[in-house]
């Protein structure tokens, strides 16, 4: 044997984990929306285990990059506490308006968001440093070290940090591989294990969500 997983055995695994947690009404109506809008939302499992972070942590307030259509969205604002607001960004207004109407759909309302329009990183530059619970990252995989820099900085102790896809993006275990996206996933997961403010963990769910709470 050669002690690498049986692709079979790997692909069971991830089949029943997504099926764990069936999704309701809501979240498979913003799912199509996202397929209709071409947008690649978080998986059942990965959403999940958002959902799950945030109740554990009792998140209160949460910073989204990348809204989508809305699915991560809604795994969000299902952990956290019930006057949690949620401020999601996203640079594409037609995916923000999919997933305003997902989230009303779901009985959200105003008071529990805030959408904002524009670029992540210059965004979350305006943000209060310390005010926040939680940050989850669903953005170009080369900007990561960046928006890890600027969630650091927006958390309070205790916090957490997520980032979507770390494990698709990047070819982590092939020495050979240069590509932007594989360099920039590497940085980061170097960043995010020699920060001793951090305590990090790598999950294998939604491509690879790549957590670390803040000291």
């Amino acid at each position: 044997m050669n002690g690498r997983p049986d692709p079979g055995a790997t692909d069971l695994v991830r089949d029943v984990v997504d099926g764990y947690l069936a999704e309701d009404d809501s979240l498979l109506g913003a799912r199509a929306r996202a397929a209709r809008l071409g947008v690649t939302p978080v998986g059942a499992a990965g959403g999940a285990t958002l959902c799950f972070l945030a109740a554990t942590i009792h998140a209160r307030a949460v910073v989204e990059v990348g809204t989508g259509a809305g699915v991560s969205g809604l795994w969000l604002l299902r952990g956290m506490a019930p006057d949690g607001v949620l401020t999601s960004i996203d640079v594409d207004p037609e995916a923000q308006r999919a997933a305003r109407a997902a989230f009303v759909a779901a009985g959200y309302g105003p008071s529990r968001l805030r959408l904002i329009n524009g670029m992540g990183l210059e965004v979350l530059s305006r943000l209060t440093d310390g005010a926040y619970d939680m940050v989850f990252v669903d953005s170009l995989p080369v900007e990561y070290p960046r928006h890890l820099d600027e969630a650091v900085r927006l958390l309070r102790p205790g916090g957490l940090v997520v980032l979507d896809d770390v494990l698709r993006a990047g070819h982590l275990d092939d020495a050979a591989a240069v590509d932007p996206a594989t360099l920039a996933v590497r940085d980061l997961a170097r960043q995010v294990r020699e920060d001793e403010r951090l305590v990090p963990v790598l999950l294998p769910v939604s491509g690879g969500l790549l957590c670390a709470l803040r000291k």
